[in-house]
């Protein structure tokens, strides 16, 4: 049986019926309900021919992992997705649970984050094993929790030994091969200036007149050391939270008064090459620039550490890799044109378990997953045509780098 006629198997319904069962499950963090998915994984890993297990990734917290055997001879290839979702917004005007397929669209919460990727390398295997396929290299599947919490699914799986030759990290790049994704640098910044009443103002220091200066200055911001434009390209800066008003703890029942304390909290990203010490170097400069404008402001800029909870680090591959190379030629055999490749935006601002496969397990791969239109929104969806294109690339890939009897 040839390629094209190993594509032509996939079950389109089938496979649409399978994301939309997936979907119906509410996988929430640390919830009953995500441990029920990684089971009925596991189940349908098992179902198919896999050795399928749950793992520990805490007391709570589980991985669903399973391993289609190889023959021998081959490269071994693992597929990388999370089971964990996003909340739902306010704005829906479908059921974020139901798993809704229309002529256009598969919706529901987590359909682009990224259960569309799951659904596509689990069937892109089971269409291979129905059709008798036999690979020489293994095909490992994880389905892991916790990357909304820096990725304690994949390192957990990582601690316990999980390994291949290359990895596809699934998340929804809108088909995109993503070959570099920036690290993430949490922040706090504290403004310190001097109240007086308002009748004085000209006296004091507004912490949140200095604010208000500061904010489009970080949004704007890109950072030290950056090793080219493209890597340059992911560099952002960003405000996310801001609190303003009397004293350190942000008093706020006396407006006549000018406010002598903002604290803002942000995230920055940065490129691989780039270090944490060079973001927070540009924030203190531009801090000092503040200082000199407002004096009198005190300004300070610290890290975030997150006790129990990893950093995503940045992930980069060299774009002439094999496993690049095969996700390419696989995108072109399905869509008949090039794919985009690189620091695609905005898939290069994310974070990524990419990151921990990269730098903890030192494995060479590629980020490429169905979604990311639609993604973190009302009515989260995924174009029907992206996820089967998705199974089929993703088919490819396994026929290319693991090989076959």
């Amino acid at each position: 049986m040839n390629v094209d006629q190993l594509l032509d198997r996939v079950d389109e319904s089938a496979a649409l019926e399978f994301l939309s069962k997936m979907v119906q499950h509410k996988s929430y963090p640390e919830t009953d309900d995500e441990r029920v998915l990684a089971r009925y994984m596991v189940e349908q890993m098992r179902a198919i021919g896999l050795e399928a297990a749950l793992t520990p990734v805490n007391e709570t917290r589980v991985n669903a992992i399973g391993t289609w055997k190889g023959t021998g001879g081959g490269k071994s290839l693992l597929f990388n997705g999370h089971l964990d979702t996003n909340p739902v917004s306010e704005g829906w005007t479908v059921d974020p649970w139901a798993g809704k397929v229309d002529d256009k669209f598969i919706y529901g919460i987590g359909v682009s984050n990224m259960k569309a990727g799951d659904a596509a390398y689990f069937c892109a295997v089971k269409t291979l094993i129905d059709a008798g396929v036999r690979v020489k290299g293994d095909v490992v599947l994880t389905f892991v929790v916790g990357e909304l919490q820096g990725g304690v699914g994949t390192l957990a799986a990582i601690q316990q030994g999980l390994s291949a030759d290359y990895f596809i990290n699934s998340e929804p790049t809108d088909l995109s091969a993503v070959t570099m994704h920036a690290a993430s640098l949490s922040y706090t910044i504290e403004l310190t200036g001097v109240t007086r009443h308002l009748s004085k103002r000209e006296e004091a220091v507004d912490a949140i007149a200095a604010a208000c200066v500061l904010i489009p200055r970080i949004n704007a911001m890109t950072f030290s050391n950056a090793k080219s434009e493209e890597h340059r390209s992911i560099n952002r800066g960003h405000v996310g939270i801001v609190n303003g008003a009397l004293g350190k703890d942000l008093h706020g029942w006396r407006p006549p008064q000018v406010s002598d304390f903002v604290r803002l909290r942000g995230v920055c990203r940065y490129a691989p090459g780039q270090t944490e010490a060079d973001a927070l170097g540009d924030l203190r400069r531009l801090l000092d620039t503040l200082e000199k404008e407002h004096p009198g402001l005190k300004a300070t800029v610290v890290a975030e550490k997150h006790t129990g909870r990893p950093t995503m680090p940045p992930f980069e591959v060299d774009k002439n890799s094999r496993i690049v190379k095969v996700v390419n030629e696989a995108f072109r055999k399905v869509r008949g044109m090039e794919q985009p490749t690189g620091a695609i935006k905005p898939a290069g601002f994310f974070g990524t378990d990419a990151g921990h496969l990269y730098a903890a397990a030192g494995m060479e791969g590629v980020v490429c997953g169905p979604g990311g239109r639609y993604n973190t929104m009302p009515d989260e969806r995924v174009d029907i045509a992206d996820y089967l294109d998705m199974i089929r690339i993703y088919m490819i890939a396994i026929l290319e780098i693991c090989g076959t009897e």
